[in-house]
Formats: structure tokens, C-alpha cells, sequence
């Protein structure tokens, strides 16, 4: 099936009307990270935002053409000819004129299969906002990329938070997830996610960088008593500024797991030895678990629980079996949903239901003896982002179903799970934004962080039906 897809967008290409289509070849080459209407998606968008590496014609060629690898962009200097390139320029300057105005506002009703839904903006104001959770019904905590952390206490958006640790905001790095502690009650723990920079090293370009872990407490609207509870080897860090991973989650024995993405070093995916590609178990104080399945095993990084995967920026806990879930982005196609176990390998990049960016083949072969297979897996890709499964009293039905966020699609969907497979996927809102999680409050609505526009909404039951 993969030669199939190859062969045919090869056909395509040779195409006379194809080839002097400047929008099929965005569509084909462009569209999967920067949207299809160029809003964006796992790259930024490129009619309301700021040109970062240079504006103007002759820069938007030269970056189509030898990409920008650091951040994950491909050049496609041997798919397409300077013709071809020209032609999407063409179109990018075309749809800046056309389409670069704001966003409607997201609608203030929806009807899906079980409820209507009220839809309603909680909090707006805010820049990339990235992780959202709860300290109590009236009080959470919101993460905005750029390195704030945000409270809303009873939906008033307070100061930033100060004190919080320094990011590296460049490409997908930031300030990314915030946890609350399981027994916040007794200790006041809060957890962050976040891109850790180095001092750069001379002859370097760029300063190395990774994810990096921390937890304090909020006292007087200041992050204080903050202690670093997992960093890297600094000989593992990368200059590389995408795929940084994360999410934070704590199972029913109070174990902490995070995940770092492959960093662009797919390879290293594979290699116990380098944390990228990876989900990580520790205590929440930091401290290494010594049943970590390669504890034993010399040369091993200790906190690793899982490994071969791409760059998982979901991770869930299912309330019924206990099991750990995470959602992560593919390549062009083979987003995943997987079933995250003690040891196992999940095979990215030797395996993968997806392609290069630039249209060439990661792997030949999509499952391998010794390799997990995803729970699901989405061709093309949805450009997932946070998963959480539903647990709340307004939306009975939904129970312990999956909230799936959707960048590329702008949509919620609603998974309905039976032990470790899906066996149905709902849109439950589409076109509001790029949603880039959906998790359910203390009061039972499920709250959406909204990025492009940089929102919350809050969805409620409209009990009319």
C-alpha cells in the first residue's frame, strides 16, 4: 500500500496540470505541518504569524529548498524542481493576502450523539497556552509555551506565576506540561515539563537543549522550593529544537511518568542509552525505581520504562485497567495511539505506518518481530497532541472514554476503549482552533486548550435536549 501512495503522488507529479498547481503541491508537500490553510499545525502558521527565518521571497525559496533541520523541516531539494518551489511560493504569498485574517469565534453550541453541548470561552488571553490541570474545583494551572505559567482561581486569569524556571522557546520547546501531585492535599507539589538549555558551546550554533523536570510549590503567586526531579546527561542533550515530547503522569502506585521525543535523532530512539524516544518512570522526588526493566542493564539509562517512539505529546492513565496510554505524532501519516508497557519497543523508526515529510520511506516494513503494535494508528496524520480519559459526572456516557486533541484537524474526539482497543472515534467539536489538549474538570466539563486562537473553552450540557 505504501509503494501505491508513493507511485501515484510520483504520477501526480509528472502531471502537466499538477505540476503547474502550486496548491496541490503545498497541499502535498506543506499542508501535513502547516496546515491546509496554512494556519499551522506541528510547524507555524504562515499568514498571521512572524516570518522567523526570513521574510521575503528569496528566504521562503531557500528554506523549501534546504529545509531547516534543527527544527524538523526537511529541504526538498530532490522532490522538487526550483520550479515547483517558485510555484508554492507563489501560493504562500497568494493565501497571505486571501486568508490572513482572524479566526470566527468557535461556536457556542454543538450537537453529538449522545449530548448538545454548550461551548463557551473560559479563558482567553493568553499566549500558546500548552498544558492545563486542576488543583482544586476553583483554582488551575495553565502553561503558556513562551515559559509562564498561568492560574485561573473561580475563571479569572490572574498575573503570571514568578519564579518559574527559565525555557528555551525556539522551534517546539517551552514551557510545556504542569502536574499536580496525587496528595497535593498533604504536600502542595506542582510538576513542570519544560526545554532546558545549556550554555552554548563554542563552535556551536545553537546551545544544546533538552527536557527537563521540576517541582515546586505556589506560595504568594511565586514558584518556590523548586527541586530538579529528572535531568538528562548533558552529553545527551541535542541543539536540535523539536521533539521534545512530554506530559506527566502519576499510575495508581504513585509513580511518575514523562516522555521525551526523539529530539530528530530518530535513531537514537532505539538506543537505551540517550533518553530521546523514550517514556521515563521515576518517584516523584526523582529517585529511580530499582524494578525499572533496565535498571540491570549496563550502559542503560535507569529511568527508562519504554522505548523506540517517535514523540508522544499525550499520556494518559486508563482509569479501569490502570494502563498507561500515550498519543504521539508520526510523520507524514502514522500517528499513534499505544498501549505503553514495562520494557517493550515500539519500534519508531524501524517500524512506522507513516513517510518522510519530504514523501521518501522511513522503513520498509510496518510491524517486526520483538516491536509493538499501535492501538491505533491515524494515515494521514491528525498531528495528535494530549489524550485524557473522561471522568466526571456531566457527561455519564463518556466515561473512561478517550479525549483525543487534534492540531492538524482543529477537533476533540471522543474514543470509546474496551481494555486495550478502539472500538469508536467521535469529532465532538471541529474548526474552533488547534486543540492541543481536552481533559475533563472537577465539575465534569471538558476543558479545551485552544492554540490559534491562544484559548480555554469550557463544554457543558445543555440540558434542553
Amino acid at each position: 500500500m505504501r509503494y501505491f501512495i508513493v507511485i501515484c503522488i510520483l504520477s501526480l507529479l509528472h502531471h502537466p496540470t499538477f505540476a503547474q498547481n502550486g496548491k496541490a503541491l503545498y497541499m502535498t508537500y506543506c499542508a501535513q505541518c502547516h496546515g491546509p490553510d496554512l494556519r499551522g499545525g506541528n510547524a507555524p502558521s504562515m499568514v498571521d504569524g512572524i516570518w522567523k527565518y526570513g521574510d521575503g521571497r528569496g528566504y521562503r525559496i531557500r528554506n523549501i529548498k534546504n529545509g531547516l533541520t534543527d527544527l524538523g523541516m526537511p529541504g526538498y531539494d530532490k522532490q522538487l524542481t526550483n520550479r515547483q518551489i517558485a510555484m508554492i511560493v507563489d501560493f504562500i504569498e497568494q493565501q497571505e493576502k486571501e486568508v490572513g485574517q482572524p479566526k470566527p469565534p468557535p461556536p457556542d453550541f454543538v450537537q453529538t450523539l449522545d449530548y448538545d453541548i454548550n461551548v463557551d470561552i473560559w479563558v482567553q488571553d493568553l499566549k500558546i497556552p500548552w498544558g492545563i490541570d486542576f488543583i482544586d474545583p476553583q483554582t488551575a494551572l495553565i502553561t503558556e509555551r513562551p515559559g509562564t505559567l498561568r492560574m485561573v482561581k473561580n475563571g479569572q486569569l490572574l498575573d503570571p506565576v514568578a519564579g518559574t524556571p527559565q525555557v528555551v522557546h525556539e522551534g517546539q520547546g517551552g514551557l510545556m506540561d504542569v502536574a499536580i501531585d496525587p496528595n497535593y492535599a498533604e504536600n502542595g507539589w506542582i510538576y513542570l515539563a519544560y526545554s532546558h538549555e545549556l550554555a552554548r558551546i563554542a563552535g556551536q550554533r545553537r546551545s544544546p537543549a533538552m527536557t527537563r523536570l521540576v517541582r515546586g510549590h505556589i506560595r504568594n503567586n511565586t514558584y518556590v522550593n523548586q527541586q530538579v526531579i529528572y535531568e538528562a546527561p548533558h552529553e545527551t542533550y541535542s541543539t536540535t529544537r523539536h521533539h521534545y515530547g512530554t506530559r506527566i503522569v502519576f499510575d495508581a502506585d504513585g509513580y511518575l511518568y514523562f516522555a521525551v521525543g526523539d529530539r530528530g535523532a530518530q535513531n537514537q530512539a532505539q538506543d537505551l542509552t540517550r533518553p530521546n524516544g523514550k517514556v521515563h518512570r521515576i518517584h516523584t522526588d526523582g529517585r529511580i525505581p530499582t524494578d525499572n526493566p533496565f535498571a540491570e542493564t549496563e550502559g542503560a539509562l535507569k529511568t527508562i520504562y519504554s522505548y523506540g517512539h517517535r514523540n508522544p505529546q499525550g499520556m494518559a492513565v486508563n482509569p479501569v485497567t490502570g494502563k498507561i496510554w500515550d498519543g504521539e505524532h508520526g510523520p507524514m501519516g502514522g500517528d499513534e495511539l499505544n498501549v505503553v508497557a514495562r520494557g517493550k519497543n515500539y519500534g519508531w523508526p524501524e517500524i512506522t505506518y507513516g513517510l518522510n515529510y519530504n514523501g521518501t520511506i522511513v522503513s520498509d516494513l510496518v510491524s517486526q518481530p520483538g516491536m509493538e503494535q499501535p492501538t491505533l494508528y491515524w494515515r494521514p496524520s491528525i498531528a495528535i497532541c494530549g489524550i485524557n480519559f473522561y471522568q466526571g459526572n456531566m457527561f455519564p456516557k463518556w466515561q473512561n472514554k478517550l479525549l483525543v486533541a487534534s492540531l492538524k484537524y482543529e477537533d476533540v474526539r471522543v474514543l470509546s476503549v474496551n481494555g486495550d482497543r478502539v472500538i469508536h472515534e467521535e469529532v465532538i467539536l471541529k474548526n474552533a482552533g488547534r486543540v492541543r489538549e481536552a481533559i475533563s474538570g472537577p465539575d465534569g466539563a471538558v476543558y479545551v486548550v485552544l492554540n490559534q486562537p491562544d484559548m480555554i473553552l469550557r463544554l457543558t450540557l445543555n440540558e434542553e435536549r
